[in-house]
Order: structure tokens, then sequence, then C-alpha cells
């Protein structure tokens, strides 16, 4: 009987674990391999540079600069999805009707492509042109139309990325938030009720927010590490048949035109800068989950 659950357990889980090791684990192990070579137009490299290849990415001004970039996204993204998807995740489980409508509702972006989200709100929304919603909405204040990508000063674009990564994943965020929400006891509620606690802010500060502590550090985290990794809204949104402009441009952008821009593939450096924003990534997770002591009970 165990060896027959033994070979069920590899029959199902075997062919994910397989998937993962081709197509996650061997291309991570050989990005670092590579790392250590000099490998333009190449992915046999042959010439051993050692750490030659950080060194470069981490004396290169465009590669931190889109650190930089990453820094602006996040301090603008992971605020905002963290309130917004808190706020309509108390606000659709208040509901006492129609609330697996709006919940499936603000969900369903989450299943939209970034590619088309971003060229809907690339073309459609904000239109340089005088037919994109956004500036049509603003002639009828009588105000000329915007380059909305186009425009650094301000920087106006950032407007254009921020809500469409805001539309695509705050449903998801929503969803993590209304589950914690639904496992809070009741009785801790009744309880507040009957010490005095006012509904509204102080029930929400003493009770529920303490309680949705360790999705709100969950959520804090997955929404740092998806800003490290923004990539499908930048390339659509920002790039065009001229290549990419020299601004808002994230790391996954810049190592993509270091990796396999026109100008030549150097994969070598490409996978050191990768290598990099993969360290940057874990610790920044680590030192956040110990600020916030994600895992611990108390």
């Amino acid at each position: 009987m165990r060896g027959r659950d033994t070979r069920a357990f590899w029959l199902f889980v075997g062919p994910f674990l397989l998937g993962l090791a081709v197509f996650a684990y061997l291309p991570i192990g050989w990005s670092a391999y590579l790392s250590f070579f000099d490998a333009r137009n190449t992915v046999t490299p042959t010439e051993f540079v050692g750490l030659d290849n950080y060194g470069h990415m981490l004396t290169d001004e465009p590669f931190l600069s889109s650190l930089g970039t990453f820094s602006v996204f996040a301090v603008f993204i992971v605020p905002l999805t963290f309130v917004l998807s808190l706020a309509l995740a108390l606000g659709v489980n208040r509901l006492r009707f129609a609330r697996a409508f709006f919940r499936s509702v603000f969900f369903l972006p989450f299943a939209c492509s970034y590619v088309v989200a971003s060229l809907i709100w690339k073309t459609s929304l904000f239109s340089g042109v005088r037919y994109g919603l956004a500036n049509t909405v603003l002639s009828l204040f009588g105000a000329d139309p915007v380059a909305w990508t186009g425009t650094v000063n301000p920087p106006l674009y950032w407007i254009v990325l921020v809500t469409a990564r805001l539309w695509l994943q705050l449903g998801f965020y929503m969803i993590l938030f209304i589950a914690a929400l639904q496992r809070i006891p009741r009785h801790l509620y009744e309880a507040a009720w009957l010490d005095g606690a006012k509904p509204g802010w102080q029930v929400f500060r003493y009770i529920t927010l303490p309680q949705l502590r360790a999705t709100a550090v969950a959520v804090l985290l997955l929404n740092l590490i998806n800003a490290y990794q923004a990539f499908d809204e930048f390339y659509n949104i920002m790039g065009d048949a001229r290549g990419y402009p020299p601004f808002a441009r994230p790391p996954l952008v810049y190592l993509y035109y270091t990796s396999l821009g026109s100008g030549g593939q150097d994969l070598g450096r490409g996978s050191a800068g990768a290598v990099i924003l993969a360290l940057i990534i874990a610790l920044v997770t680590l030192l956040q989950g110990r600020v916030f002591r994600f895992g611990r009970v108390s």
C-alpha cells in the first residue's frame, strides 16, 4: 500500500518537478555559470573572466539607474497596492448581497495578459493623440492633449505605468485580504463591542489589523518582489519601433537590452546583472521578513 502511494505521488508530482528543473532551475544555474565568462554572442563561452562581469555591472551607470527606477516604481506601487487592495477587501467583505459578483469583477483583471493590458493603456486610455480616453476627458476642460508616455518634466509616464499595474494586480491581493478577513474569529469583534469599542477605526486598528498581520507581510513581500520583476508593462508601454527611451528603464528591461539587444548580445554581463538582481531581491525579502518577524507566532 505504501509503495502504491509512493508511485502515485511521483506520478502526479514528477512531471511538475521535471518541468521546474528544465525550465527554471537549469536556466538559473546556466545563467549563474555564464556570469563568470566572456559570453558575447554565445551560450557556450570558453574565456573565464571571474568577477569582471559583476564589477562592470556594479559600476555601470545605466544599470544602477535602472535600480533607481525600480525604487521610484516601488515607492508608488507598494503602498498604493497595499492600501487599495485592503480597502477593496474590507468593502467587498462587508457586502450583504452580490459579494461573489464583486469579488469576481475585481479579481478578473488579474487573469488579463500584462501585454494586452499594457497595449490598451498605451493606445486607448493614455494615447498621446487627442482621441485617447485621458486626453478626451482633458479636452472637456479645455486642456491640450498630453503625450503621457513621452513627457519627462513632469514625469507623467509614471501615471500610465502605475495605474496599469494597479489595475492588473489589485484583485489578487484583495482576494488574499478577503481570505484573511474571513478567518478572523467573530468572538473577537463581539468582545470588542462588549468592551465599548467604537465601530470603525477603533475596531479596525485593535482587532482587524493585528489579525491581518501575517497576510499583510506576505502582501508586502510579494508586492516588492513583483516590483523588482517589472518588465511587461514597462517594455510595452514605453517601448516603440525606435527602441526604449533612456528613462523609466527598470532592471529587467535594461538586462534584456544588454543580453539580447541589437548592439550585441553580452550574455555574460546580462547574467551577472540578473544574479545581482536576484541577490538584491533575496536580501530585501529576508530583511523585510525579519523586520516584520514573518513566520513567528508572536
